[in-house]
């Protein structure tokens, strides 16, 4: 995670949401992500009541608790329930039925406009969360794009406009800086590698807009003090910015204090490092799920999901960064993410063994 050159400060103004296509549907189906869901998002709209949602300080969230009419709540609570259960055991609904909903949050606030589930086990009062979106065919790639590229699975569904996701648990980032960067308990090493190896990420697969409340850090105990990971939480802006800078996580004024903490507690060499770990480790991700990798690509290089002007200035943003004229020929955004990786294997390649061709 270099030094930015300048900072991201605006907020992002809302994109429009794209439809999924026929290819992407059929992708969708080939991976079983398409699923006859007992809900719908547009059935969830027909909420009574919202109710204001109060965090445990007595402040305001973003959120409001909804209430259905009495006619309608049993039905809506029992679909709900049967949608966990194919998003947890494939539809084996035998297995959740001690379970019940015990809230449904609603959220006007970005792209999506989610509803958030809280579900509980009624013999130990855990609770879990999942959510039902509207669908976009940008946070649809993108959801896949994490989990095949990423060290992290993820678990959603589609129902033609419908998008269900499970909750990503972690400590969202903005909470992070606040409370946990200078944690003594954490080895800033290990912080600051995970920075590195998250914003190589983000950048490769063309996610943007990771500002700090848009991903979360998952803390695991180990025997030589805790681990972290980063995980991105929010997919709306997968590959629809025109500014190459976007895809970059340390380029936005929330994350500053994570791009000073790594300078302070990384040599430039050692950062490098962690940039071709992860390179290498995105490149084996893709070559395991190639056949997938590839089929999703395909119906995202025929998908118009960023305006074309937003499509030339980030692929001249690229060709400059990778000094490769190959992307000035791409018309699509799923053409570009295609060339980030291939231009990021012939890269390493060249770098293993300086006899072969330079990007």
């Amino acid at each position: 995670m270099a030094e930015p050159g300048y900072i991201i400060q605006e907020r992002t103004p809302k994109k429009p949401a794209y439809p999924i296509r026929d290819e992407l549907r059929g992708y969708l189906r080939r991976y079983r992500r398409e699923r006859d869901l007992s809900v719908t998002y547009e059935r969830m709209r027909g909420f009574h009541e919202a109710i204001p949602l109060i965090d445990r300080d007595g402040k305001n969230t973003l959120w409001e608790t909804v209430v259905y009419r009495a006619e309608e709540m049993a039905s809506i609570n029992d679909a709900l329930k049967r949608i966990y259960a194919l998003l947890k055991v494939d539809g084996d609904f035998s297995v959740v039925e001690h379970l019940y909903i015990d809230r449904v949050d609603f959220c006007s606030f970005g792209n999506s406009m989610p509803f958030r589930v809280r579900i509980v086990n009624a013999y130990n009062e855990n609770q879990d969360y999942f959510y039902v979106k509207k669908a976009d065919a940008s946070r649809v790639y993108g959801l896949e794009l994490e989990h095949l590229l990423s060290p992290n699975r993820l678990n959603f569904m589609t129902h033609g406009n419908t998008l269900v996701e499970e909750h990503i648990a972690g400590v969202p980032g903005d909470v992070f800086i606040d409370h946990w960067l200078h944690d003594p308990t954490l080895r800033p090493i290990r912080i600051a590698k995970e920075l590195v190896k998250f914003n190589e990420r983000c950048f490769i697969r063309l996610l943007g807009d990771m500002r700090s409340y848009n991903f979360v850090v998952v803390i695991t105990p180990d025997f030589e003090g805790a681990q972290v990971r980063i995980r991105a939480m929010d997919f709306d802006q997968q590959s629809y910015n025109g500014r190459k800078n976007f895809y970059l996580p340390q380029f936005f004024k929330d994350n500053t204090p994570l791009v000073d903490f790594c300078i302070t507690h990384l040599h430039a060499k050692t950062a490098y490092q962690y940039q071709r770990e992860e390179q290498t480790l995105m490149l084996q991700r893709a070559e395991l799920a190639s056949l997938r990798l590839n089929a999703l690509l395909e119906a995202m290089t025929a998908d118009p999901i960023a305006p074309p002007e937003n499509v030339h200035q980030l692929r001249e943003g690229l060709a400059d960064h990778y000094g490769s004229k190959d992307f000035l020929s791409c018309t699509t955004m799923g053409q570009l993410v295609h060339q980030s990786l291939e231009k990021t294997r012939a890269r390493i390649e060249h770098e293993s063994n300086p006899g072969t061709p330079s990007v």
